[in-house]
Protein backbone atom coordinates (compact mmCIF):
# COMPACT_ATOMS: atom_id res chain seq x y z
CA UNK A 1 0.00 0.00 0.00
CA UNK A 2 2.90 2.40 0.60
CA UNK A 3 3.61 3.02 -3.09
CA UNK A 4 -0.11 3.64 -3.55
CA UNK A 5 -0.03 6.13 -0.67
CA UNK A 6 2.78 8.03 -2.34
CA UNK A 7 0.75 8.40 -5.51
CA UNK A 8 -2.56 9.28 -3.86
CA UNK A 9 -1.14 12.37 -2.25
CA UNK A 10 -0.20 13.62 -5.68
CA UNK A 11 3.03 14.37 -7.34
CA UNK A 12 3.79 17.66 -5.66
CA UNK A 13 7.14 18.94 -6.87
CA UNK A 14 9.79 19.61 -4.29
CA UNK A 15 8.79 16.89 -1.82
CA UNK A 16 11.69 15.17 -0.13
CA UNK A 17 11.58 11.50 -1.13
CA UNK A 18 12.92 10.30 2.23
CA UNK A 19 10.28 12.31 4.07
CA UNK A 20 7.53 11.03 1.79
CA UNK A 21 8.71 7.44 2.40
CA UNK A 22 8.91 8.04 6.14
CA UNK A 23 5.45 9.63 6.42
CA UNK A 24 3.66 7.21 4.09
CA UNK A 25 5.26 4.29 5.94
CA UNK A 26 3.80 5.69 9.16
CA UNK A 27 0.38 6.04 7.53
CA UNK A 28 0.58 2.47 6.23
CA UNK A 29 1.69 1.17 9.63
CA UNK A 30 -1.26 2.93 11.28
CA UNK A 31 -3.80 2.03 8.59
CA UNK A 32 -7.11 1.28 10.26
CA UNK A 33 -8.94 -1.91 9.36
CA UNK A 34 -11.68 -1.68 6.77
CA UNK A 35 -12.58 0.97 4.25
CA UNK A 36 -11.63 4.36 5.63
CA UNK A 37 -10.05 7.64 4.57
CA UNK A 38 -6.97 6.03 2.96
CA UNK A 39 -9.03 3.69 0.80
CA UNK A 40 -11.39 6.57 0.01
CA UNK A 41 -8.36 8.66 -0.98
CA UNK A 42 -7.16 5.84 -3.26
CA UNK A 43 -10.58 5.70 -4.94
CA UNK A 44 -10.61 9.47 -5.26
CA UNK A 45 -7.14 9.43 -6.80
CA UNK A 46 -8.19 6.82 -9.37
CA UNK A 47 -11.24 8.89 -10.34
CA UNK A 48 -9.22 12.09 -10.61
CA UNK A 49 -6.73 10.24 -12.84
CA UNK A 50 -9.65 9.81 -15.27
CA UNK A 51 -9.90 13.63 -15.44
CA UNK A 52 -13.10 13.67 -13.42
CA UNK A 53 -13.86 17.02 -11.80
CA UNK A 54 -13.18 17.19 -8.06
CA UNK A 55 -16.78 17.38 -6.82
CA UNK A 56 -17.97 14.50 -9.02
CA UNK A 57 -14.92 12.44 -8.02
CA UNK A 58 -15.65 13.02 -4.32
CA UNK A 59 -19.31 12.12 -4.72
CA UNK A 60 -18.57 9.05 -6.83
CA UNK A 61 -15.87 7.76 -4.50
CA UNK A 62 -18.16 8.30 -1.51
CA UNK A 63 -21.13 6.64 -3.21
CA UNK A 64 -19.02 3.55 -3.86
CA UNK A 65 -17.54 3.60 -0.35
CA UNK A 66 -20.99 3.94 1.20
CA UNK A 67 -21.87 0.52 -0.24
CA UNK A 68 -19.25 -1.02 2.05
CA UNK A 69 -20.46 0.90 5.09
CA UNK A 70 -18.39 4.09 5.00
CA UNK A 71 -20.20 7.07 6.47
CA UNK A 72 -19.26 10.71 6.28
CA UNK A 73 -18.60 10.65 10.04
CA UNK A 74 -16.27 7.65 9.74
CA UNK A 75 -14.52 9.27 6.79
CA UNK A 76 -13.88 12.46 8.74
CA UNK A 77 -12.92 10.56 11.90
CA UNK A 78 -10.39 8.40 10.06
CA UNK A 79 -8.99 11.41 8.14
CA UNK A 80 -8.39 13.05 11.51
CA UNK A 81 -6.74 9.81 12.72
CA UNK A 82 -4.19 10.03 9.88
CA UNK A 83 -3.72 13.71 10.63
CA UNK A 84 -2.77 12.69 14.17
CA UNK A 85 -0.45 9.96 12.85
CA UNK A 86 1.42 12.65 10.88
CA UNK A 87 1.55 14.87 13.97
CA UNK A 88 3.06 12.05 16.05
CA UNK A 89 5.66 11.40 13.35
CA UNK A 90 6.54 15.11 13.26
CA UNK A 91 7.04 15.17 17.03
CA UNK A 92 9.30 12.12 16.83
CA UNK A 93 11.19 13.65 13.90
CA UNK A 94 11.65 16.92 15.76
CA UNK A 95 13.01 15.04 18.79
CA UNK A 96 15.43 13.03 16.64
CA UNK A 97 16.49 16.18 14.80
CA UNK A 98 17.18 17.90 18.11
CA UNK A 99 19.24 14.94 19.28
CA UNK A 100 21.26 15.00 16.04
CA UNK A 101 21.77 18.73 16.38
CA UNK A 102 23.04 18.24 19.91
CA UNK A 103 25.31 15.32 19.01
CA UNK A 104 26.77 16.75 15.82
CA UNK A 105 26.95 20.46 16.57
CA UNK A 106 27.13 20.91 20.32
CA UNK A 107 29.83 18.29 20.74
CA UNK A 108 31.91 20.00 18.03
CA UNK A 109 31.42 23.38 19.67
CA UNK A 110 32.47 21.89 22.99
CA UNK A 111 35.52 20.38 21.34
CA UNK A 112 36.42 23.80 19.90
CA UNK A 113 36.13 25.43 23.33
CA UNK A 114 38.41 22.83 24.91
CA UNK A 115 40.98 23.34 22.18
CA UNK A 116 40.93 27.09 22.70
CA UNK A 117 41.81 26.52 26.36
CA UNK A 118 44.67 24.27 25.32
CA UNK A 119 45.95 26.94 22.96
CA UNK A 120 46.23 29.38 25.84
CA UNK A 121 48.23 26.83 27.82
CA UNK A 122 50.49 26.21 24.84
CA UNK A 123 51.14 29.93 24.39
CA UNK A 124 52.73 29.98 27.87
CA UNK A 125 55.23 27.43 26.62
CA UNK A 126 55.79 29.08 23.23
CA UNK A 127 59.27 27.74 22.62
CA UNK A 128 58.45 24.03 22.81
CA UNK A 129 54.75 24.14 21.94
CA UNK A 130 54.45 26.19 18.72
CA UNK A 131 53.91 23.03 16.68
CA UNK A 132 51.02 21.93 18.93
CA UNK A 133 49.38 25.35 18.68
CA UNK A 134 49.38 25.23 14.88
CA UNK A 135 48.01 21.68 14.90
CA UNK A 136 45.26 22.55 17.36
CA UNK A 137 44.35 25.65 15.35
CA UNK A 138 43.96 23.45 12.29
CA UNK A 139 41.55 21.17 14.21
CA UNK A 140 39.56 24.22 15.24
CA UNK A 141 39.39 25.51 11.66
CA UNK A 142 38.21 22.12 10.42
CA UNK A 143 35.69 21.87 13.26
CA UNK A 144 34.15 25.21 12.23
CA UNK A 145 33.59 24.00 8.68
CA UNK A 146 32.23 20.67 9.99
CA UNK A 147 29.83 22.55 12.25
CA UNK A 148 28.64 24.69 9.31
CA UNK A 149 28.30 21.61 7.11
CA UNK A 150 26.34 19.72 9.79
CA UNK A 151 24.08 22.72 10.43
CA UNK A 152 23.39 23.12 6.72
CA UNK A 153 22.58 19.42 6.29
CA UNK A 154 20.33 19.37 9.34
CA UNK A 155 18.56 22.56 8.24
CA UNK A 156 18.04 21.15 4.73
CA UNK A 157 16.60 17.95 6.21
CA UNK A 158 14.31 19.98 8.47
CA UNK A 159 13.13 22.19 5.62
CA UNK A 160 12.48 19.18 3.37
CA UNK A 161 10.55 17.39 6.10
CA UNK A 162 8.58 20.51 7.07
CA UNK A 163 7.57 21.13 3.45
CA UNK A 164 6.56 17.50 2.92
CA UNK A 165 4.75 17.33 6.26
CA UNK A 166 2.84 20.55 5.63
CA UNK A 167 1.96 19.52 2.06
CA UNK A 168 0.51 16.17 3.19
CA UNK A 169 -1.27 17.77 6.12
CA UNK A 170 -2.70 20.50 3.87
CA UNK A 171 -3.99 17.84 1.47
CA UNK A 172 -5.78 16.07 4.30
CA UNK A 173 -7.21 19.42 5.46
CA UNK A 174 -8.41 20.14 1.92
CA UNK A 175 -9.96 16.67 1.69
CA UNK A 176 -11.70 17.20 5.03
CA UNK A 177 -13.00 20.52 3.76
CA UNK A 178 -14.16 18.88 0.51
CA UNK A 179 -15.78 16.03 2.40
CA UNK A 180 -17.67 18.53 4.49
CA UNK A 181 -18.52 20.61 1.43
CA UNK A 182 -19.45 17.88 -1.04
CA UNK A 183 -20.78 15.07 1.08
Amino acid sequence: MQKDLKSIFGNVTGLDEKSVDFLTRALTKNNLAGFDYLEFKQSLSALEAMNMDEETAFKSAFATAATVGLTKEKLLKTAKHYHEVLDVEKKQFDAALGKQLNQRVSSKKSEVEKLKVKIEEYKKKIAELEARIAKSQEVINNADSEVQSALKKIETTRENFEFTYQTLKNQIDKDIQNINQYL
